[in-house]
């Protein structure tokens, strides 16, 4: 189901938790608040909200946005779990990083060019270690931690993996110009 994204208030329908961009605090909004949906990545909702400040609402609290985002959200998880069969392939590590958006940018943290390197270990038990290397567009990313999350989370979900280690580095320095063409289409860097 594609939903195309109509920044046209929405009532929440319960109470839900949301993390707060950039600082990753997070808060509560009551029924009855109105948020506007922004962008919709892998299932997750980065929203504003009545005060103007921008928002994750993540797909387990798809609920209280209305019926039609539980669908969304559904089928994202629907294909999270499709992209999680069979053996161990690093290339799959690769395809599961790029569902991984920072919430403040439509652009996937592959594209924006903030993983550094993948390693895969196999290890004597069997599985494999995996090792991913990434940085954030700054430092003091208030969503770092969440974002670090959503990798270790996504990564060690796949098959064959045992251990996910995912590394916060900040050498080299991120820099636009390590952006995907695609990523530059998308936030019109051109």
């Amino acid at each position: 189901m594609h939903m195309e994204v109509r920044r046209e208030p929405i009532t929440l329908l319960r109470s839900v938790e949301i993390t707060q961009i950039p600082t990753g605090e997070r808060v509560s909004l009551s029924p009855g608040a109105y948020v506007i949906l922004q962008h919709v990545q892998d299932g997750n909702f980065t929203v504003m909200t009545e005060r103007g400040g921008l928002a994750r609402v993540d797909g387990k609290d798809a609920d209280a946005l209305g019926p039609a985002y539980v669908e969304l959200a559904k089928e994202a998880e629907e294909a999270r779990s499709n992209r999680q069969e069979g053996p161990f392939d690093e290339e799959k590590v690769w395809d599961e990083l790029r569902t991984v958006y920072d919430p403040e940018i439509p652009a996937n943290i592959v594209d924006l060019g903030l993983v550094y390197h993948v390693v895969s270990t196999p290890l004597r038990e069997g599985g494999h270690k995996v090792t991913v290397q990434m940085t954030l567009t700054a430092p003091a990313c208030g969503v770092g931690p969440m974002i670090v999350e959503d990798v270790r989370r996504k990564v060690a979900g796949l098959p064959g993996v045992r251990e996910a280690d995912v590394q916060l580095v900040f050498e080299p320095m991120w820099t636009p110009d390590r952006m995907s063409e695609s990523a530059r289409l998308v936030l019109g860097l051109f």
